[in-house]
């Protein structure tokens, strides 16, 4: 039984047009004309308990409107969606206890207070005990490596560990459904890592159900074997990540060293020339041809070294956002 079901999920925006000078200002006070700005267009899917999906799009693509709508933010223009049992909109007391909407651009801790306090605030709201909210923060505390932090004002913490805290405090009343609006947003390396980790983690001991939006294709990959892509308001794929990768990258990466510095233009003769430096030589060859092609190769040159990969993940998908279509 699936514990989010969109379907036909669609949301517009009216927005008026004005026309310039005076008399666009007399008839824009008037009578005012609109147009439809299509944020979210028929998107249907649905997602079981436990499950980490992925969901990818460029700017502007609609992820965080239909994030917005699967929390209750926003209500649909049409269509229908449950999550949890409930219809999100309605944002009654129940549903909200089920759910979390964390967002990598937004904040809800005190800037100026110790997290600690804002935690408390938090458990008051969601009516957690004292004894309850001790056990609920020590678990957190100890996942997120928080430890001694939580003391600490808020703005004395390192963007790392204030994500980290809104994480804990967006967690602290166990929510069933995570929807992570870029929760790695300008983190460092080691910080998008510690917070990977805590997610697989949390995953697997709550079983909940995670639905997450980022830009760096290392969340989506270390955490995500379903993934869902929208393009302009449309969901263009709807899989495994590593379907996505079979059906949208018909070709491989092979990248050579050879003993001697290869002429350009017998090297392409071979394939696509990604890259070339002195003896290292990159190729992009059709997969049907791969076989052939480094048969042709190891005919051909004096290699030292050949290894074949497949293409990066945000490459390919950055090759799908072009084409704009399935």
């Amino acid at each position: 039984m699936s514990i989010i079901i969109a379907q036909n999920l669609s949301k517009f925006y009216p927005v008026a047009v004005k026309e310039p000078g005076i008399k666009g200002t007399m008839s824009h006070f008037f009578r005012r004309t609109y147009r439809r700005i299509v944020a979210v267009q028929d998107v249907s899917f649905e997602i079981t308990p436990g499950e980490v999906v992925g969901f990818l799009g460029p700017n502007g693509a609609g992820k965080t409107t239909t994030l917005k709508m699967l929390s209750g933010l926003i209500h649909p223009s049409s269509g229908n969606v449950r999550v949890a049992g409930h219809v999100p909109f309605r944002r009654q007391a129940e549903f909200l206890q089920k759910i979390t909407l964390v967002m990598g651009q937004k904040q809800q801790l005190l800037w100026d207070l110790p997290a600690l306090d804002s935690l408390k605030i938090n458990a008051a709201v969601y009516d957690i005990s004292d004894h309850e909210f001790w056990i609920r923060v020590g678990e957190l505390t100890e996942m997120l490596s928080l430890d001694g932090k939580l003391t600490q004002p808020v703005r004395k913490l390192s963007l790392g560990e204030r994500m980290k805290a809104e994480l804990l405090a967006a967690l602290l009343h166990r929510p069933q459904v995570l929807f992570l609006d870029e929760p790695t947003l300008g983190l460092d390396v080691n910080a998008q890592v510690g917070v990977r980790d805590f997610l697989r983690q949390y995953n697997q001991r709550y079983r909940a159900t995670v639905l997450l939006t980022s830009h760096y294709m290392a969340d989506i990959t270390a955490l995500c074997d379903r993934v869902l892509m929208i393009h302009q308001g449309k969901l263009m794929y709807d899989g495994r990540l590593d379907g996505l990768l079979e059906r949208f990258a018909p070709y491989r990466e092979i990248h050579l060293e050879l003993s001697h510095p290869p002429h350009p233009e017998k090297i392409e003769l071979y394939g696509d020339v990604k890259h070339i430096e002195g003896r290292s030589v990159s190729l992009i060859v059709e997969q049907d041809m791969l076989t052939r092609t480094v048969s042709r190769i190891l005919d051909d040159f004096d290699v030292v070294d050949l290894t074949v990969t497949e293409p990066p993940v945000e490459e390919v998908i950055g090759r799908v956002f072009q084409a704009g279509v399935i």
